[in-house]
């Protein structure tokens, strides 16, 4: 699953270009004009990136990367701020507000998306390489196979991508909404009971007899891939009775 990028830009055509380009290079991609406009998309639908010019009208990007630094909910969120001023005091002033990275216009896309790379490596590094690994689970994105231990894990497309996602974001908990909009799609007609489904599916693929369940219920909120605590991991997977 691609990365979800939040293209903060004032100016249509250059936000129409950064878009283009970031499609082109397997991203997603979220746009806003301003910093209220984008406020509401952090909330929505929380980007894993946001590139955020510093001259913006109403609230400027600087003062929008402090309020995102402020929240516990996107003090970790990586920024890339774009803008026109070149000097070193304002490119430090920058990098003390909070942002990740800081590119000076004009500038290359390949040099930015180069940049954005090297933000997510270091930030998601799952969100960027082609083997994704979780304790004794494997993912070899490019091959769309799945291994637990050496033990090849045979998935639908759907369970694959439900195991990306969390491959992707380790210990994290997401809602059945959250999911739903990540791997089936805002647009999908699909009902919340679903994701109970197929995340039942995906256990029974990945659980063999004595293997530790790495999928999490966390109660009324969803589901985490995770390592259970000690206590838990004695019930987890028993072997199948012979009676």
């Amino acid at each position: 699953m691609s990365a979800r990028i939040l293209i903060v830009e004032d100016e249509a055509a250059l936000r129409k270009i950064l878009a283009y380009n970031l499609r082109a290079a397997n991203f997603e991609v979220l746009q806003a004009a301003d910093a209220e406009e984008a406020e509401l998309l952090v909330t929505e639908q929380p980007p894993d990136l946001v590139i955020l010019d510093w001259m913006l009208p109403g609230m400027s990007g600087l003062e929008f990367c402090r309020r995102l630094r402020r929240r516990p909910a996107t003090a970790e969120l990586p920024v890339v701020m774009l803008t026109a001023r070149a000097e070193e005091t304002d490119r430090l002033r920058g990098l003390d507000m909070g942002a990740d990275d800081y590119v000076t216009k004009p500038f290359s896309t390949a040099e930015l998306i180069a940049r954005i790379r090297a933000v997510l490596r270091r930030s998601r590094p799952g969100l960027v390489g082609d083997v994704l690994t979780f304790h004794d689970l494997r993912m070899d994105v490019a091959a769309h196979r799945v291994f637990r231990g050496q033990r090849e894990v045979h998935l639908t497309p759907t369970e694959f991508r439900l195991l990306r996602y969390l491959l992707e974001n380790p210990g994290r908990v997401f809602s059945r909404g959250q999911l739903l909009d990540r791997v089936w799609g805002s647009a999908a007609e699909v009902e919340l009971r679903t994701v109970d489904a197929t995340v039942r599916r995906l256990r029974r693929a990945l659980n063999a007899a004595g293997e530790i369940d790495l999928v999490r219920t966390v109660r009324a909120e969803g589901y985490a891939l995770d390592l259970p605590s000690a206590t838990d991991r004695t019930t987890a997977c028993p072997p199948p009775s012979t009676a």
